[in-house]
């Protein structure tokens, strides 16, 4: 019988996380402790099948556990939520009876961790074209030469997530596939950000690394396409990643209300949870989180049911992912408003939240690209 995410997630673990966050922040390390008690918990093997030691859990159950993850540690969930992302394209894909990933499904049956090599320096097409170059090899196979940016877990991973464009053919084509670590793929220890920072977010190199074509799982046009495998990485990604956001939102409204209770009027010696203008500020914080939670918990509901959304799809994805970071970012900020100089001091929760929140202006899909896939939804494209 599968865990409920609160069985799964104890108290016990999630108060160790907490207690090394700020450790991991300040010397600006990869949270090895924290992987290591949610493997042991089998947290990243949750979405699988129970037959495969998993949870069998969907995407309403994996948005709850980010919430309740990066609540207690952001940078944490961001890393973790890479592997993730991964375990849920597979459950979207064989959901359609559609077993490509099902290679991918064993290794993580047996430990092995793994991470999204996808984004690149300069390209705003994300899966629809690589700058990675994949050079066809004699026997088969393909060698990978290019960068990776933001590998979140890259410290950790066993198998990374990777694709480049093969233009050996009369038509150019995207080389979807997982890479091991070494033989070419090497991590760049070049994270030292302002938030997030136990992520271990490192950019990956990829010099002639081997793509084992047993380990390709899709070849793709360059461009637009309608095959499964991009709406499940778009749906896995903007929700799992939206779903750390949201628990940013949540962990910033609970520090707002229980500062505010905390705090007394020198004067009065009277809470300033009695202050209107604090009440106020702190119950909108509250409303947007509220309104953020029903549609975090509409969404996973939507993927697991197998919604029939149609072209709102796409629209529906960038819109929670932007949102989540917004109302975080709005919360983190009431939060800081209502408790005080205290907060702007270096070592706080509240000012690493602050730091981490801002993460959410650089994922995938940014603001304006939001907003452009929600106008070509409801008014076509822009004219040439």
């Amino acid at each position: 019988m599968s865990l409920r995410v609160e069985e799964l997630l104890s108290p016990a673990l999630l108060r160790h996380l907490r207690e090394r966050a700020a450790e991991h922040d300040r010397d600006n390390s990869f949270a090895q402790e924290d992987l290591d008690e949610l493997m042991e918990a089998g947290y990243l093997k949750a979405m699988l099948p129970e037959e495969l030691g998993g949870q069998d859990w969907g995407f309403a159950e994996a948005i709850q556990a980010q919430r309740l993850l990066s609540a207690h540690s952001p940078a944490t969930a961001l890393a973790i939520n890479m592997h993730l992302v991964w375990t849920g394209v597979d459950r979207l894909l064989l959901a359609r009876g559609d077993d490509r990933l099902g290679f991918m499904r064993r290794w993580v049956s047996e430990g092995e961790v793994l991470a999204f090599g996808v984004s690149e320096p300069g390209n705003d097409a994300v899966l629809f074209d690589s700058f990675t170059t994949a050079t066809p090899v004699e026997g088969g196979g393909w060698n990978l030469t290019g960068l990776k940016i933001f590998t979140s877990n890259s410290t950790a991973w066993t198998r990374l997530g990777v694709f480049g464009k093969d233009t050996s053919g009369d038509e150019p084509r995207l080389v979807h596939g997982f890479v091991p670590r070494g033989g070419g793929a090497e991590s760049v220890p070049n994270w030292d950000a302002l938030g997030m920072r136990g992520s271990a977010s490192h950019s990956t190199q990829l010099d002639a690394a081997w793509l084992d074509p047993a380990h390709v799982h899709s070849i793709l046009p360059v461009g637009p396409n309608p095959d499964a495998l991009i709406f499940g990485i778009f749906a896995s990604f903007l929700s799992l990643t939206g779903a750390v956001y949201v628990g940013i939102a949540d962990r910033a409204v609970q520090l707002a209300a229980g500062h505010l209770t905390l705090r007394r009027d020198r004067a009065t010696r009277q809470s300033l949870n009695q202050d209107e203008l604090l009440r106020h500020r702190v119950a909108q914080a509250a409303m947007a989180q509220l309104a953020l939670d029903a549609q975090a918990r509409m969404l996973g509901l939507d993927l697991d049911g197998g919604a029939d959304h149609s072209a709102s799809w796409f629209p529906r994805l960038v819109t929670f992912r932007t949102q989540a970071g917004d109302v975080a970012r709005d919360a983190v900020l009431e939060a800081i408003k209502v408790s005080g100089g205290a907060s702007y001091s270096r070592g706080t929760e509240l000012e690493r939240l602050y730091r981490d929140v801002l993460a959410s202006l650089f994922h995938p899909s940014n603001d304006e690209s939001a907003h452009r896939t929600v106008a070509d939804w409801l008014l076509g494209p822009l004219e040439d």
